[in-house]
């Protein structure tokens, strides 16, 4: 797909964000078409450059760092010089888009939230994530994915007796899609009507918003009882031979035929609370690939193995869905040699076709030191329209 086809050609978002959620979401514009410009503090550059999260590094940044800012610009500008904050705002002007995951009360006391901003460029879309929102008992806590999900109850489902976390950055991920969502669907409406507007989300948020079914309270419990044999079975994971097996809530009497079991039925009936035992006991009898095999025989017996990230990499499942692209991180000095890395592409098609951007993460300042004059909505070094209105 050429350039000027993507969703989003021609937008121009000013990325003040750090860390995961921000830039994430940052990345999801950059991947439909926008423009993105990462805006970072002289010398060491947002944090992310040096916070390991999966403590390794490549051409002098984090892995991560590497992952979730690909396809971006990057200039430098000191906010707390006067000067150097004049040339913010002037980009701000001439901006479609600002992304900001600050404390709250950091971007206001710099001159940059949204109601300072609104009076330059009245057509901006400002999107503000934090931990725990701007007001409220909890606004002044750091805003970090572990501690979101600490709060948040989620920890509490794993079914173990003591909390547990998914081992991922899944409060991030989830906030930095929110964000995302609302700043295109301000995009559209700016279409139709010209103005601008805020958007605003939260880890604590978008992690509740994650419970949604668990938080649900019908009116009365009156709701009719289904038959033991229609109900579904247990859900979860389970011990096979040689490995482990999901199953995700499968009828009863679809679970029995698969396993074999004819009276799993009349037992759920009878004894409800030895199911999930005798369930564990069957599926201990034999192989994964053995149960794999038996479900292509009883479809509805929803069942999938459990693999590691490595058995799931070498599958053929995996190499259909084209998921990787390499990148390519420019030298730090002319005629230097460009570091290339293997990461992942945007996780959507558009118009059947796999979105992919050969430019890897910016090096700190490689696109312009605002001190020095450098104005990055001069000119679009990859071609094309500066300017989303």
């Amino acid at each position: 797909m050429q350039p000027e086809d993507l969703p989003l050609a021609g937008t121009v978002v000013l990325d003040f964000s750090q860390f995961l959620a921000g830039p994430v979401a940052a990345l999801r514009l950059a991947d439909l078409g926008a423009r993105v410009i990462k805006v970072e503090r002289p010398r060491t550059g947002e944090i992310g450059r040096t916070l390991a999260f999966a403590g390794r590094s490549a051409a002098g940044d984090t892995l991560s760092f590497h992952a979730m800012n690909r396809n971006k610009e990057a200039v430098v500008a000191d906010l707390k010089d006067p000067d150097d904050l004049a040339r913010v705002k002037d980009l701000v002007a001439r901006a479609d888009v600002l992304i900001e995951n600050f404390r709250p009360g950091v971007m206001e006391r710099i001159g940059l939230d949204y109601a300072s901003v609104r009076e330059l460029n009245p057509a901006l879309v400002y999107a503000s994530a934090s931990g725990y929102g701007d007001t409220g008992p909890w606004a002044s806590r750091p805003g970090q994915d572990l501690l979101a999900q600490a709060v948040s109850g989620a920890t509490w489902l794993a079914g173990a007796d003591r909390p547990m976390t998914i081992g991922l950055s899944l409060a991030d991920h989830l906030m930095s899609c929110h964000l995302a969502e609302g700043v295109t669907a301000l995009l559209v409406r700016r279409a139709r009507t010209g103005r601008g507007g805020l958007v605003e989300t939260s880890l604590l948020e978008g992690m509740l918003d994650l419970q949604a079914t668990l938080l649900i309270r019908p009116e009365s419990d009156d709701e009719p009882r289904s038959s033991p044999t229609s109900a579904p079975a247990p859900s979860g994971i389970f011990a096979t031979k040689d490995g482990y097996v999901a199953l995700a809530g499968a009828p009863l009497d679809e679970l029995a035929t698969a396993l074999g079991d004819a009276d799993l039925a009349t037992e759920a009936e009878d004894r409800p609370d030895r199911v999930s035992d005798r369930i564990a006991a069957a599926l201990a009898r034999d192989t994964t690939a053995s149960w794999m095999d038996a479900r292509t025989d009883h479809e509805r017996a929803w069942i999938a193995p459990v693999l590691t990230l490595e058995e799931l990499l070498a599958s053929p499942e995996f190499a259909a869905f084209e998921m990787t692209q390499e990148v390519e991180r420019s030298a730090p000095e002319p005629g230097g040699t460009p570091v290339t890395l293997t990461t992942t592409r945007s996780p959507i098609r558009v118009d059947g076709e796999i979105l992919r951007h050969r430019r890897g993460a910016p090096r700190l300042g490689e696109h312009g030191i605002l001190r020095d004059g450098a104005d990055p909505l001069g000119a679009d070094p990859l071609g094309g329209d500066t300017h989303g209105r």
